[in-house]
């Protein structure tokens, strides 16, 4: 049986709202080409920031952490996916319960490295199945109370930004709902769009709107220093030109462009402290497939390996050491699979942590188990909050010390995936 799902409403909305957001954050500066800046007031920067450079991965739609962290050794799995179930042959980097599916081999070598680890039966405090709804709630991540503000604008806000350049919001234009807040950050299409529509050497706009804000009131001198500040260091950068190291090569795809762009500006020494990235359809209520090339589920996650694989090659060991990337989702999907060759909306699921500081090649969490009693309403149960994940890598990796003013009413998990720095 598959249940409806409202996919494609709830996609219209989210679209909606986030032109309508878009429209009014980049109001004041509609000509500015492949980006958007939040111009709200900027927190004190700590210059001497020494943390690592959080490189969050959203796998919007729904990722289904079973298909990429397969329980093989849970008596459940197999007769609850009789048709999309991962055989144990197949899989890759495992161990005597779980293993990886084989379309993330790319990602074999971090795996067996130690620098790629799991987390499995992590997410939410609360099942939500509404894409919109559950995308807004984890990127808020403050449940039960009036906060509005991401999460992630929040850590900005705690460690200390004052430059756009600190995070950025790569490969989207429009406003990211977890850096929705005071703290200033840029989105940008990518680092070689970044400029004002009809800024050339004969029409010289960025250098006409400094010099009409020099010496205007603080807040609206501020803004316009904000935007030609960044306008003039994407030019160094489009200038400088860029070519991957370490015999890298990303995927022609917009993950494997926007984790360019993210290398590209970890190396260039802008300060950078955190990125956001991308990464969709991940929706698959039908026609999942078995873990082969050519089918949805495989071909997706070989192209999300081929690309951070290319990323963490371009850091190279010395810059993978100051990098920790985390994936999120907003919800897993249904333990059994549907009627249509796929899985509906679910709840537990898994996430990814990679980086010089990971304590890698193997799962973390308490595994609940897939028999029917332990499940929650059919899914896969709860077992870590994924902002325990994050608040434990905000601490040791990033040197957050208040965690209560990035996620209320949490504590840090005891999982031990990454070393202090």
């Amino acid at each position: 049986m598959t249940v409806p799902c409202a996919c494609d409403d709830e996609r219209q909305a989210t679209v909606s709202r986030r032109r309508l957001l878009a429209t009014g954050a980049a109001g004041a500066f509609a000509g500015l080409a492949g980006s958007q800046l939040d111009t709200g007031l900027a927190f004190a920067a700590d210059p001497a920031y020494a943390g690592d450079v959080l490189v969050l991965l959203s796998l919007r739609g729904g990722f289904d952490g079973l298909s990429a962290v397969v329980p093989h050794g849970d008596a459940a799995y197999y007769p609850a996916r009789p048709g999309i179930g991962v055989p144990k042959a197949q899989l890759i980097g495992g161990d005597s319960f779980f293993g990886l599916n084989p379309g993330l081999a790319p990602l074999l070598p971090y795996w067996t490295g130690g620098q790629l680890a799991a987390v499995h039966a992590v997410g939410q405090p609360a099942p939500n199945r509404s894409h919109f709804s559950a995308m807004e709630e984890l990127e808020r991540a403050a449940p039960g109370t009036s906060i509005r503000t991401g999460w992630l604008n929040r850590m900005l806000g705690s460690l200390g930004t004052s430059d756009v350049f600190n995070a950025v919001a790569m490969g989207t234009a429009m406003p990211a709902r977890v850096l929705a807040g005071p703290a200033g950050y840029l989105g940008i299409t990518s680092v070689d769009k970044t400029q004002l529509n009809g800024d050339q050497a004969d029409r010289p706009i960025a250098a006409t709107m400094a010099a009409l804000y020099e010496g205007a009131p603080a807040a609206l001198g501020r803004t316009s220093a904000q935007l030609t500040g960044a306008l003039a260091q994407a030019a160094k950068l489009r200038a400088a030109g860029y070519a991957p190291a370490n015999g890298a090569v990303y995927p022609a795809t917009e993950l494997g462009g926007a984790l360019r762009d993210v290398a590209r500006l970890i190396k260039s020494g802008v300060g950078l402290m955190s990125a956001t990235v991308d990464s969709g359809d991940w929706d698959m209520h039908e026609n999942l497939g078995v873990a082969t090339p050519g089918k949805r589920m495989f071909d997706q996650l070989k192209a999300f390996a081929t690309a951070l694989a290319a990323f963490a090659a371009d850091l190279g060991p010395d810059g993978l050491r100051r990098v920790t990337v985390v994936t999120i989702s907003e919800f897993g999907r249904r333990v059994t699979q549907n009627g249509s060759g796929g899985l509906d909306h679910g709840y537990g699921n898994a996430m990814f942590v990679l980086g010089g500081g990971v304590r890698g090649g193997k799962v973390y969490g308490r595994w609940p188990g897939l028999a029917a009693a332990n499940l929650r309403d059919g899914d896969l149960a709860v077992t870590t909050d994924y902002r325990a994940v994050i608040g434990e890598i905000l601490r040791a990796r990033c040197g957050l010390g208040d965690l209560a003013s990035v996620f209320p009413g949490v504590t840090t998990s005891s999982l031990g995936v990454t070393t202090s720095r």
